[in-house]
């Protein structure tokens, strides 16, 4: 793989379909080995687009619209960063042989849909999932709750990210599911796990020419909501759960193919392991890479895309925290930084959100220590000393 000069006849082109946070941190992961990187997303001056070499803003998921930018820019790699995208088209970029869809434009259509890789993950490799059932109403959830699915049960849509529209159903909760009502929804019979991990899976190529498959160590988290707010690494498991749990992220990853990074989620109880989904690409949850590995999982995306050799290994343990808007605004400031960079062994990211919410994830904290405890305090203390405010 022969790598160009930005901005001349010879560069390396890679658009960015998602410009947040974690597109951001790919960018300059991409531009700091000589990349020429377009960022395009549905609204101006996102994170990515602030350190991009020129940017687009675009409704993805109108095909027309997304394949004229791609036409327009002629970049080597299309790299999708979120789910709400014309998938339909990227099918028809990779067919035509316009660009290179990363991992691959099948990948992107299945994850997109949770009916798409639910079905993959239990029906076609037999994979350990919670069971589960899809409805259109609120009579078939009713259906599927008394058919076999049973209280509590898990309510998500199946086009949703990040958590959104998850709703947790019992016997003495009677919670309306968001998102029934609105479209397609997937129902999972609870599952009594211990805690949840994020294995950061790799595809890369190997110096035989072939495709290897490399493992990060487990990440841990909490989630509120569906949203994740804190992560560490590592997670402690058992040698089985580990070896389980790589088994089914590379057999899910293999099917997909491609080259790249995937964050694989599974649920764990002792040495028991479930399938719960995956993203073809950075994961929040691994933010907390920027302080725990050698090359962060935005470094390790990137390499993987350009064929580079990749490094997985384990630098520090290490935590993050998640850093909150805590108000409306557009242009807000962020006070007590200086404070929390005091914090021994903490590092910041500010993302730069043009528009905070209550709770936008506006910034994360990161920290290392010892243990993970330790990491986890840190980190947390760093995040609770910043504080967005009016400029």
């Amino acid at each position: 793989m022969k790598i160009g000069t930005p901005l001349s006849t010879s560069a390396t082109r890679v658009m960015l379909l998602g410009c947040g946070e974690l597109g951001k941190e790919v960018i300059i992961a991409f531009q700091r080995l000589g990349v020429e990187v377009i960022g395009v997303d549905r609204y101006a001056d996102a994170p990515g687009m602030q350190v991009a070499h020129r940017s687009h803003v675009v409704t993805m998921t109108d095909g027309a619209a997304l394949r004229a930018v791609i036409e327009l820019e002629k970049p080597h790699f299309v790299v999708p960063e979120i789910e709400a995208i014309a998938t339909a088209t990227l099918l028809e970029i990779e067919r035509e042989g316009v660009a290179v869809v990363i991992p691959t434009a099948r990948a992107a259509q299945l994850t997109m849909n949770r009916e798409g890789i639910r079905r993959l993950a239990a029906e076609t490799l037999s994979l350990p999932t919670s069971p589960y059932a899809f409805a259109d109403s609120l009579v078939e959830l009713q259906a599927a709750i008394d058919g076999g699915i049973g209280y509590p049960c898990v309510v998500k849509p199946v086009m949703s990210s990040s958590g959104k529209g998850q709703s947790l159903i019992g016997m003495g909760l009677r919670k309306r599911a968001d998102g029934v009502g609105a479209g397609r929804i997937i129902v999972e019979g609870f599952i009594d796990f211990e805690y949840e991990i994020t294995l950061l899976t790799v595809r890369a190529v190997g110096a035989d020419g072939n495709t290897e498959t490399h493992f990060c160590e487990p990440i841990g988290h909490v989630q509120i909501n569906g949203d994740y707010v804190e992560s560490w690494q590592p997670m402690k498991m058992s040698a089985m759960a580990l070896a389980k749990s790589r088994q089914i992220a590379q057999a899910v990853t293999g099917n997909l193919g491609g080259r790249g990074i995937f964050g694989v989620e599974l649920f764990v109880r002792g040495d028991e392991v479930w399938f719960s989904e995956v993203s073809p690409r950075p994961h929040d949850t691994g933010l907390v890479t920027l302080a725990t590995q050698r090359l962060s999982e935005f470094e390790l995306h990137a390499r993987a895309i350009l064929g580079l050799p990749v490094d997985t290994s384990l630098r520090r343990t290490g935590a993050s925290a998640v850093i909150y808007g805590g108000l409306e605004a557009t242009g807000i400031a962020f006070d007590g930084v200086e404070k929390a960079l005091q914090v021994p062994e903490s590092d910041l990211r500010l993302f730069g959100k043009p528009e905070s919410f209550l709770k936008r994830r506006m910034g994360v904290a990161v920290a290392n220590a010892d243990t993970t405890a330790e990491a986890r305090t840190r980190a947390k203390l760093a995040a609770s000393l910043v504080s967005p405010c009016i400029a």
